[in-house]
């Protein structure tokens, strides 16, 4: 699933989302990276439905967390993007959400520098003139 894709609008970035969601395993760690707007959000609607289940997935802009129970495991989607440095990623239990049966979906993990875990995949959105370039790459085992 490793490779560069086009999408042309939020239903094909959720499908390349649920296609990338057949081969992700927990324990899973993801970053996902890409300018406001980008479709990080619309990408991670396409893996939960992915792992197996139907819930409304909305962005953690503001609750910073949001969790989901799926056939594949416990996901846990954080957006880091409305914090100051790397002490406030401590208060969000991270290390907590790290265990076997987890997948950890982090969109703008940079802001939260040392103390993010190093990622199992790397997910990367850029705007095209005519939708967005999706660049997916495994980072580790």
């Amino acid at each position: 699933m490793e490779g560069e894709y086009l999408v042309r609008d939020a239903s094909e970035t959720q499908a390349l989302g649920q296609s990338f969601a057949a081969v992700v395993t927990a324990p899973a760690m993801i970053h996902l990276q890409g300018d406001l707007g980008a479709g990080k959000t619309t990408f991670i609607q396409g893996m939960v439905r992915g792992f197996g289940t139907d819930v409304a997935v909305l962005s953690p802009t503001y609750t910073l967390v949001e969790e989901y129970t799926t056939k594949k495991g416990r996901v846990h989607h954080l957006d880091l993007y409305r914090i100051s440095g790397p002490e406030e990623v401590e208060s969000l239990g991270l290390r907590d959400r790290c265990g076997p049966e987890d997948i950890v979906l982090i969109e703008w993990p940079d802001r939260g520098g040392q103390a993010v875990p190093i990622p199992t995949w790397k997910v990367s959105l850029e705007y095209l003139d005519t939708g967005r370039s999706v660049s997916i790459a495994k980072t580790r085992e």
